[in-house]
């Protein structure tokens, strides 16, 4: 009688090998135009052309004019672990190309329909080779010119599960645009088209710099408040362009690094980041584009199955210079210059994507937040000195005489005692003055139908926090404190502005005659593709809301209005943070009115984020709305406007009353 063996492992076959490394390196359709641009450059292309349509699950084709393959290397190529990159164990340690693993081609063409077709300049035909789900159907000669075109077809057509995960057509297409540009910007030398179902997206010629490449994509206007930087440390190089302070986003999108000209993340880098930047308001990133050269044996790329990101043996040395570099470039000594378009050699012209005229500012510092004059119907930060409160430690002056028992004089803190139910009614001066329906000057509330009949400040509501306060003063720290009802309260007055601009924003998405305000100079937006695709997607509600944004094409909008209380802002502050509370606002989408909230909590978000010293009518004023909202005590995220501690509180922490 024969024994049964037992065995359980087994050998899988080529078939599966396939798929399941399909699942590592082809992620989603943008996965396959990284892998192709990859193979493009490392084979010298200096034109490459990317046509998508459907967001690439119906065609994905990459050509490019680089060395090209003959038959064997093209039949090879397909192949799992086949690379002309490496030959040795060595090799790894030295990798200086995009690709190396040799599974790319493999992976894609076991979940599509492939074609490749190459030809090497010296050869008198190509080859074409046809590869359907991993299996060779065709081989023949083809007429083409020098170089390699890849069409991917019907991508996951037999991997209907995976096929479901994708997101919709422009979910998936603005990824594809992602990646095309973070290849742009790594290698500004090369051509690079993008063409979106028959529709032309990118024309990027060969740039002479890279601060002409990033004008090409992101305009000049955008990227004014970038400085230049190139410093040396030993055989660390560290160049690009970092922005200043003022340039942040509230995502990692802005955040362009290269390592040895490849798209990567670093952990020593983001961290070397973060450090050199001054405190950010939570969740705020700067902007940077930021390439670093080093040796090839002192970096790790095999680390992640994409490659996406890199190690360093020397993490030490990477982030001092990073740090370094970086804080050089941010400070007020700094001998280099910040970015203005009118340093930059000419930005190629696109036929296909007419930029529309702007106005560079005179000077090239980074455009702040400047609020139009204080208006009846709602409260505006406006700047009353050029010092900017920021948290600070602050220690008490010390008495001239060590030896004495008096405590030095501090000087009177004003006080105001305001009860919340009195009218405030600004001088007349500041009250919107009613202008003609043709073209109204920069300062001017222009309504959407007939304006509105002016309105009171706002009275308390039902859940007002207090009946009367009395202002004690502003600390150093920005924040107010108040003397009210049993105890005293700190306000965060930029929290308490986000509540109040929110609850006004909300009530205009209710109405049909929305206040906005024309701008005399419409601001141009550049935004990153995931962002440009998300903010198309709210344009009839952030119509509603009264702004007035056109979207132009590409990835750029034009704002020519906006709502009266949000009229002083930075249009492209609030886009991208409507983008971003639009991607987070899933588990909201049950919600009625789910996206005027988001607007109305991104708006005001971006509207308040550089808040200046409070004058004492100011204070008032805020306070006042602020106890007029619904929900006075939060902020539209959830974060608290103000910290109440009671009498007795103290009492009890002063052991007052026998220490109850």
């Amino acid at each position: 009688m024969e024994k049964k063996s037992g065995a359980k492992i087994r050998m899988l076959s080529q078939d599966v090998a396939n798929k399941i490394a399909a699942g590592e390196v082809v992620e989603r359709p943008a996965s396959v135009v990284k892998e192709l641009l990859e193979n493009a450059l490392d084979a010298g292309a200096t034109r490459i052309d990317i046509a998508i349509t459907a967001g690439g699950r119906k065609l994905i084709s990459i050509a490019d004019n680089g060395s090209g393959m003959g038959r064997d290397d093209a039949l090879m190529a397909p192949e799992r672990q086949a690379t002309s990159k490496i030959r040795t164990v060595q090799d790894i340690d030295r990798i200086q190309t995009m690709g190396f693993r040799g599974e790319a081609l493999a992976s894609i063409a076991s979940v599509s329909h492939f074609t490749l077709r190459t030809r090497r300049p010296e050869d008198d035909a190509g080859t074409e080779i046809v590869i359907h789900g991993g299996v060779h159907t065709e081989v023949c000669d083809c007429g083409m010119p020098p170089g390699t075109t890849l069409e991917v077809r019907d991508l996951f057509y037999n991997l209907p599960a995976r096929r479901a995960f994708l997101r919709s057509f422009q979910t998936e297409e603005a990824h594809i645009r992602n990646q095309v540009i973070v290849h742009a910007i790594s290698r500004p030398d090369v051509a690079f088209t993008l063409t979106c179902d028959g529709a032309s997206v990118y024309g990027l010629r060969p740039a002479d710099s890279l601060q002409e490449r990033l004008c090409d994509l992101f305009g000049s206007s955008q990227m004014e408040g970038f400085v230049a930087v190139d410093r040396v440390f030993g055989a660390i190089r560290v160049h690009g362009f970092v922005g200043l302070a003022s340039n942040t986003r509230a995502d990692s999108q802005g955040q362009y690094v290269f390592v040895n000209q490849r798209p990567a993340t670093a952990p020593a880098v983001q961290a070397a980041i973060r450090e050199a930047y001054p405190r950010m308001e939570a969740g705020r990133r700067p902007q940077v584009f930021l390439f670093l050269e080093v040796p090839p044996e002192t970096v790790d790329v095999n680390v992640h199955p994409t490659k996406r990101e890199v190690r360093f043996r020397a993490i030490g040395a990477v982030r001092d210079a990073v740090l370094a570099t970086i804080s050089s470039a941010l400070s007020p000594h700094r001998t280099t210059a910040v970015f203005s378009p009118g340093s930059a050699s000419a930005p190629v012209s696109q036929p296909e994507r007419p930029q529309p005229q702007t106005v560079a500012p005179a000077s090239p510092k980074p455009l702040t937040f400047s609020p139009p004059p204080p208006r009846q119907e709602h409260f505006d930060f406006q700047p009353i000195s050029d010092t900017t409160f920021r948290p600070q430690r602050i220690t008490p002056p010390v008495p001239a005489d060590p030896k004495a028992d008096t405590l030095p004089a501090l000087p009177p803190i004003a006080s105001v005692s305001v009860p919340v139910s009195a009218p405030s009614v600004p001088p007349p001066s500041v009250r919107p003055t009613p202008v003609a329906a043709s073209v109204p000057p920069p300062s001017a509330a222009v309504p959407a139908a007939s304006a509105p009949p002016p309105q009171p400040p706002a009275e308390p509501s039902g859940s007002a926090p207090w009946t009367n306060f009395r202002i004690l003063g502003m600390l150093r720290s920005g924040y107010l404190m108040l003397e009210t009802d049993g105890g005293y309260t700190i306000v965060d007055p930029c929290a308490a502005h986000e509540r109040v601009i929110y609850e006004r924003l909300m009530s205009l998405a209710s109405r049909t005659d929305t206040l906005s305000q024309r701008l005399l100079i419409p601001q141009t937006v550049a935004m990153s593709p995931v962002d440009a695709r998300r903010i198309r997607t709210l344009l009839p509600v952030l119509v509603s809301m009264g702004f007035d944004v056109e979207d132009f094409g590409g990835d750029t909008f034009v704002v020519h209005a906006m709502p009266d209380i949000v009229a002083g802002a930075s249009a492209k502050s609030i886009l991208e943070e409507t983008a971003l509370a639009l991607e987070e606002a899933g588990p909201r989408r049950g919600r009625q009115h789910w996206q005027e909230e988001l607007v109305a909590a991104a708006a005001s978000r971006g509207a308040v984020r550089s808040g200046k010293a409070l004058n004492p009518e100011e204070q008032k004023v805020l306070l006042r709305e602020l106890a007029g909202c619904k929900l006075p005590y939060a902020s539209p995220l959830g974060y608290p406007t103000m910290i109440f501690t009671s009498t007795r509180e103290l009492d009890r922490k002063f052991r007052k009353n026998g220490g109850n």
